[in-house]
């Protein structure tokens, strides 16, 4: 595989984060462009894309080709999506238009992805796609589970203004393939964004790496953005705590009976969660921002999936009613 045009769909916090580091190599190999919409692709346009990181007093900015149009940009060599998993059904025939014959696609994703059985052997369940993820089995057809590099990412970021990224602290990447082979494309495209500065790590159990994320991005998302508490809010409040822990002890017991192994403890995941600071999760942001919530990848699957593998989670579907109501009158007032 030879990298030489990559677009970033999606240039969010994470997307954005990724485009501005790749078009900052300094020896320049990429053509880098992004997909953006709105004010933040306009700030884009004019004024280009601007990246605090955790450790540096002063942004760096970055210009590159910035379009809401993907059929505008030519077929890409590599595309990274920064799509939450709610709305890749809609970009799917934009995403596809970049597609050649051998374009391969780093997708960062929360949650349960919508090619997460493609090629899994561990669960019983291999191809299984779910109607929730990916309505009409659109990405499936147009997109292809073939083409998909899984990522979880662990780094804080936020837009804080139209084009202007802030990172709460450097974080770390992690790539694999669904069938679990360490392949060439997988090293030559981590290669890519390690060369970028980006924190990048391999693994043959990309599954493994979704459902330890999902231990905390089940609990603590929906949970923040139901009381608007910051992490360190949460974690300071026993009674938020208890939930979290269950909650995290329904996410481990799920992901077991799919085949999936946990490296840590729920005592050890919440430890760790206690580094992270006093940040606004995704979702929080998502809903002061007016935004839809990432719901169905977060927790809508964790409950599907707890009824496929007969697993009761019923702290869990009470989260899922209770978030689900907020997003709808979020919507209504938006």
């Amino acid at each position: 595989m030879s990298i030489k045009t990559i677009c970033v769909y999606g240039a969010g916090a994470l997307g954005g984060t990724i485009a501005a580091k790749l078009a900052s190599r300094a020896d320049n190999d990429f053509n880098v462009s992004v997909v953006a919409r709105g004010a933040h692709l306009n700030a884009i346009r004019s004024n280009g894309l601007s990246l605090r990181q955790a450790d540096a007093e002063n942004p760096f900015n970055m210009r590159l080709t910035a379009t809401d149009d993907p059929k505008t940009l030519p077929s890409q060599d590599l595309v990274i999506t920064g799509l939450k998993g709610h709305q890749l059904t809609s970009a799917a025939e934009g995403i596809a238009s970049l597609l050649k014959r051998d374009t391969r696609i780093v997708m960062i994703l929360n949650g349960i992805p919508w090619w997460y059985f493609h090629r899994d052997t561990g669960s019983r369940h291999a191809e299984l796609q779910f109607e929730e993820l990916d309505p009409g089995g659109k990405l499936w057809r147009l997109i292809g589970p073939e083409r998909v590099i899984g990522c979880v990412a662990y780094q804080g970021a936020e837009v804080v203004n139209p084009g202007e990224i802030q990172l709460s602290h450097n974080g770390r990447f992690i790539l694999g393939e669904p069938s679990g082979e360490m392949s060439a494309d997988l090293e030559v495209i981590a290669g890519a964004l390690t060369g970028a500065g980006l924190n990048i790590m391999t693994t043959s159990e990309i599954r493994n790496e979704i459902w330890s994320k999902l231990m905390g991005n089940a609990a603590f998302n929906p949970i923040s953005a139901l009381t608007r508490a910051l992490m360190t809010d949460i974690l300071a409040d026993p009674a938020l705590m208890d939930m979290v822990s269950k909650i995290m002890n329904e996410v481990r017991a799920v992901g077991e009976a799919l085949g999936a192994r946990f490296d840590m403890s729920v005592e050890q995941r919440l430890e760790q969660s206690r580094h992270i600071g006093g940040v606004r999760t995704s979702m929080l942001q998502d809903l002061m921002g007016g935004k839809a919530l990432e719901i169905t990848p977060l927790v809508g699957m964790l409950v599907a999936l707890g009824r496929l593998t007969a697993v009761p989670t019923p702290v869990s579907e009470t989260i899922l009613a209770l978030v689900a109501q907020l997003d709808r009158e979020n919507q209504r007032g938006n």
